[in-house]
């Protein structure tokens, strides 16, 4: 009888325990909702952009960059500064190997010699055969698993000379978690 107690209760416990989740970099636009994996192999510019998510920093910017067959940039603009400045600069984790591949998420930079990414910044590949002359000089560290096609469309809204959007397309940035069965259902293999 006390094994079957015993049993019994391990079976509740179990049953009881929270799945893991994982979390997930959300972009909401007035276009709708975007999702993005982001990789466990470069953890500094995955944990800067979780940090930034949270504090609600991207909230007030736009994707100030969109450009047919290339990209769709946001968070804070360019400046011909570029970011010298800026408290949120990383080194490179281009050991990771991550290319610029159609819907790769990317972190944006100036043209600093150490080539350090600017975290308050980010990018995704438009171009549907990907942007290899990019790869080794920005940082990838991660990948929009839903949403694409949000980007694709975009890509494609009036711009003015410096392909800002006539209308701004607003930031919602948020993290998220979802399990791993709502991961494979997207594409992601843990």
């Amino acid at each position: 009888m006390k094994k079957l107690l015993a049993l019994v209760l391990l079976f509740a416990v179990f049953s009881c325990a929270k799945e893991a989740t994982y979390q997930v970099g959300q972009i909401k636009t007035p276009q709708g909702e975007l999702l993005v994996w982001l990789y466990d192999d470069t953890p500094k510019h995955k944990e800067a952009f979780l940090e930034l998510a949270e504090e609600g920093y991207f909230d007030d910017y736009t994707f100030n960059r969109v450009i047919d067959n290339f990209v769709a940039q946001g968070g804070c603009p360019d400046t011909p500064e570029g970011f010298a400045y800026s408290v949120h600069l990383l080194e490179p984790e281009f050991e990771a190997g991550h290319k610029h591949v159609y819907g790769a998420f990317g972190a944006g930079r100036d043209g600093n010699p150490g080539k350090l990414s600017a975290a308050c910044q980010f990018y995704i590949v438009q171009n549907k055969n990907g942007l290899s002359r990019l790869d080794g000089d920005y940082m990838i560290y991660g990948r929009v698993i839903k949403g694409m096609d949000l980007v694709d469309e975009m890509v494609k809204v009036p711009t003015d000379s410096i392909d800002q959007p006539l209308t701004p397309i607003t930031l919602d940035v948020n993290v998220i978690e979802m399990t791993k069965d709502q991961l494979k259902a997207l594409g992601v293999e843990l």
